[in-house]
């Protein structure tokens, strides 16, 4: 009896804590509430470091030919990506992968599809000697950079040391880090504006949530916080060659985990309304499609056009704006 009654009673001190939870949720800012973060301005930064690193972001000496910079494949006003299906090299060479957004690559776990690239620093040293990239090495860069006298100069004044790959790879990522988008109407809303977005944007909002598409698309970068198979509740891939399968495999390339076979850093969704086309392959042209597509093979569900509509209005509100550090 006395086991009953304790029953009973933890039963009704654990309803009325979530029932108190549930009215102290309702009266927290909606920031607070929401699996949604905003971007906010970086106040932190090295000012001098961000502007040495967009020169070198946008300088075409990194590349073999003096013909590609960085922000040939990331182009700001192209949403920080190129609009291609897959990123052109020097020689007018193609990739088989598209690029990913630069803005707000900072708050990402991992760089790279398959998060092969830890930071935004080890990012930064890749595509240099990629033969299909830029088709450099570092010691050619760094010997071109240092004919340049000022730029030299620049170096010294900042870091006190000589250009090196490690120095520049820093100043780039340190710019890298100021590519955020803030004051997107969505921010605004979260932070108390509720006339920032339609009630359109509202709807799709709370569709996007019931739906599940919040699983995978949150925090302050609505998505590149995790990673996930492509796939999980009904496959994706059917690879028809090595070369699709190669770059297919995601993560598994990297680790050889037969776990990390078609898993994915989940892409940002911050900028989504301008970057198509869209996944890892740029297989998919709109934005329409590829929310089909991750409903059918993510969720297990059909998506009605009417509430895609809705939800694309919602995408559209998490776009901010661009604030370049002036000199």
């Amino acid at each position: 009896m006395n086991k009953t009654i304790s029953l009973f009673t933890t039963a009704l001190l654990l309803t009325a804590n979530f029932f108190g939870y549930l009215h102290a949720s309702e009266s927290l800012p909606l920031v607070e509430q929401e699996p949604i973060k905003p971007i906010l301005k970086d106040e932190s930064l090295n000012k001098d470091k961000v502007l040495l690193g967009e020169k070198l972001f946008f300088d075409t000496r990194l590349s073999a030919d003096n013909s590609i910079s960085c922000g040939h494949c990331h182009r700001l006003v192209l949403g920080g990506a190129d609009a291609q299906q897959f990123a052109t090299g020097i020689n007018n060479q193609k990739g088989n992968i598209n690029s990913p957004t630069v803005f707000n690559a900072r708050y990402n776990i991992a760089q790279f599809w398959d998060g092969r690239a830890d930071s935004l620093e080890q990012q930064a040293l890749g595509p240099v000697e990629n033969p299909i990239e830029m088709g450099s090495n570092w010691p050619e860069v760094v010997s071109k950079l240092s004919q340049d006298i000022p730029l030299q100069q620049e170096f010294e004044r900042i870091y006190g040391q000589a250009i090196s790959a490690a120095l520049i790879t820093d100043a780039i990522a340190e710019y890298e880090r100021s590519l955020v988008t803030i004051n997107a109407p969505f921010d605004r809303y979260l932070l108390g504006d509720t006339q920032a977005i339609s009630e359109q944007a509202k709807q799709g909002y709370a569709l996007f949530k019931s739906y599940g598409c919040i699983s995978c698309h949150q925090g302050a970068n609505v998505g590149g916080n995790m990673f996930h198979k492509m796939g999980s509740l009904k496959a994706y891939f059917s690879p028809s060659n090595d070369e699709f399968l190669l770059r297919d495999l995601g993560r598994y390339n990297i680790s050889k985990d037969p776990l990390d076979k078609y898993v994915f850093k989940v892409p940002s969704l911050r900028l989504v309304i301008n970057t198509a086309p869209y996944f890892h392959d740029g297989s998919v042209k709109t934005l329409s499609e590829s929310i089909k597509k991750m409903a059918r093979y993510q969720l297990l569900r059909e998506i009605p056009d009417s509430d895609i509509d809705l939800m694309i209005a919602f995408l559209a509100t998490l776009a901010g704006k661009y604030e370049r550090i002036e000199p």
